[in-house]
């Protein structure tokens, strides 16, 4: 089960970036700008982190790379120097068949991470019942956050009914909603309001193209004689790994709107410029395909990695991506942390933490 401050903060709502990928020319793990990226994040406010998620490339998983479990102690001892609260969620990425999602599961939870987000990604052999057993596999090992994945970047289209009988399942607590679809979104939000375990689940948007609308929309359905409203209370997002000192300032200025009755029409006005600048780093003219180099170029241009470069040859950014990430840069800079960024960018990168009571050596 998870501990209570965990449960407390989860329930209310923490802003999660998806940990990136750092590497250098030759596809080796680039270490110095991977703890610094950890660094920036914990420096920058996040309520937590999900580490070896799409983000950070489901390619450390192949036995040609084998960086699954280095990126994950590497995160976690960054966490654990830096001094994180206790109420600090700790998520690892969990896929594949259900062998190797126990697996991951196993190691997850013995280096302490909190939750298990567990991606449906390239499962489309298993009919929904099979992906229940497994949800219900890794969740006698590990507490689940669930993972609705868009189809363009590997996930499927699953039933109401499916989400229905995931959110009855007595160890998940919260669900991340990704499709980047409104339909979709609703229908799983629908499922957790019919469960009896409905309010022990926490919504987190996933939908970068629909962030802030996201947070700020209450959701009500007639559930037998009466209505049940639901919250979408956090984020875990690939969008929030750039920029994110800047958006954890933004996320608190939403979190105070979700509990007013009027909210102010620039809140809208700020919602389309955040999805306008995400259409640009995920590429989203293209399919997505340049999403993770997307992201890689911003934290690149800004000194926190040393390139963009990926694990696979196909992750790259696509005709016109540059210019697109240039153009948000200019037309949205009361969105980005650069100066932040540049002040504590020699810290971030020293080989020893350097913290306001002194050095942690690592």
């Amino acid at each position: 089960m998870l501990t209570s401050p965990v449960n407390k903060a989860l329930h209310e709502g923490a802003f999660i970036p998806a940990h990136p990928l750092a590497l250098s020319t030759n596809k080796e793990l680039d270490e110095v700008s991977q703890r610094a990226l950890t660094r920036y994040y914990i420096d920058s406010g996040v309520g937590g982190l999900a580490v070896g998620v799409h983000t950070t490339q489901f390619e450390i998983r192949d036995p040609r790379f084998g960086l699954y479990e280095r990126v994950l102690k590497l995160a976690m001892e960054e966490m654990e120097n830096a001094g994180v609260p206790d109420s600090f969620i700790k998520v690892a990425g969990i896929c594949g068949p259900v062998d190797q999602a126990v697996k991951e599961a196993k190691f997850s939870k013995d280096i302490g991470y909190d939750l298990g987000l567990l991606s449906m990604g390239g499962l489309d052999s298993h009919s929904e019942e099979e992906l229940l057993e497994r949800t219900r596999r890794v969740s006698e090992i590990i507490p689940v956050f669930g993972f609705y994945l868009q189809p363009a970047v590997g996930g499927r289209v699953l039933s109401y009914e499916f989400w229905r009988a995931f959110a009855e399942l007595p160890n998940v607590y919260a669900v991340k909603l990704a499709p980047f679809d409104r339909y979709l979104t609703s229908e799983v939000v629908r499922a957790v309001c019919h469960s009896k375990r409905r309010d022990e689940i926490a919504l987190y948007t996933g939908n970068d193209d629909n962030i802030v609308n996201d947070l700020l929309t209450t959701y009500r359905f007639k559930i037998g004689d009466g209505e049940k409203e639901k919250k979408i209370v956090g984020g875990l997002l690939g969008h929030w790994s750039v920029w994110t000192k800047r958006a954890v300032e933004l996320f608190k200025e939403i979190k105070h709107w979700q509990l007013q009755d009027a909210i102010p029409q620039r809140m809208l006005t700020l919602a389309q410029e955040i999805t306008d600048a995400n259409g640009a780093f995920f590429d989203a003219r293209n399919g997505f395909k340049g999403s993770i180099a997307g992201i890689n170029q911003v934290l690149a241009g800004q000194g926190l990695m040393k390139g963009r470069w990926c694990l696979s040859d196909k992750e790259e950014l696509s005709p016109n991506q540059m210019e697109e990430i240039h153009r948000v840069y200019d037309a949205y800079p009361h969105l980005h942390d650069d100066d932040f960024v540049k002040e504590n960018l020699s810290k971030w990168l020293a080989r020893e933490r350097i913290g306001t009571e002194g050095v942690d050596r690592i």
